[in-house]
C-alpha cells in the first residue's frame, strides 16, 4: 500500500560498522559525509541529510540502538527473519538491505511513497 509519509527505522549497535563491506573510493553506498569511517552513527546521519534534501518531510528517520535492550518488535523480527545488521525498516517492515546504500533505501522509500 502506498503512502504519502514514511517512517525509516534504521537498527544496531553503537559499535556495529554500516555494512558488510569496506568503505572504499567507489562509494556505492553514495554517501560521502561518513567516508571512511563504516561508523553506522556517522552512516546514519550522512543519510538522514541525503534523505531530508531529496524527500524532505516525507521521510520520518529514526535510530534504534540495541546496545541496553532488544525491542519486543525487533526481536519478533529478527526470530523470523535473521536479517543482517544494520536492520533496515520502512513503516515497519523490514527492507532487505542489510547495509547503509543510498540507492537501496532510495529504491524501498519510492517502492512505499505515493
Amino acid at each position: 500500500m502506498m503512502t504519502d509519509h514514511v517512517l525509516m527505522e534504521i537498527v544496531g549497535f553503537s559499535d556495529s560498522p554500516c555494512g558488510p563491506f569496506p568503505c572504499d573510493d567507489t562509494r556505492t553506498c553514495e554517501l560521502e559525509r561518513c567516508a571512511p569511517s563504516e561508523n553506522l552513527e556517522k552512516a546514519y546521519f550522512a543519510l538522514q541529510t541525503e534523505i531530508a534534501k531529496e524527500y524532505g518531510e516525507k521521510v520520518e528517520m529514526k535510530l534504534t540502538w540495541l546496545d541496553e535492550q532488544v525491542p519486543d518488535y525487533i526481536m519478533q523480527i529478527v526470530e523470523e527473519h535473521q536479517p543482517p545488521l544494520p536492520i533496515i525498516l520502512v513503516n515497519g517492515k523490514l527492507a532487505p538491505i542489510g547495509r547503509i546504500s543510498l540507492p537501496l533505501i532510495r529504491e524501498a522509500l519510492n517502492a512505499e511513497l505515493a
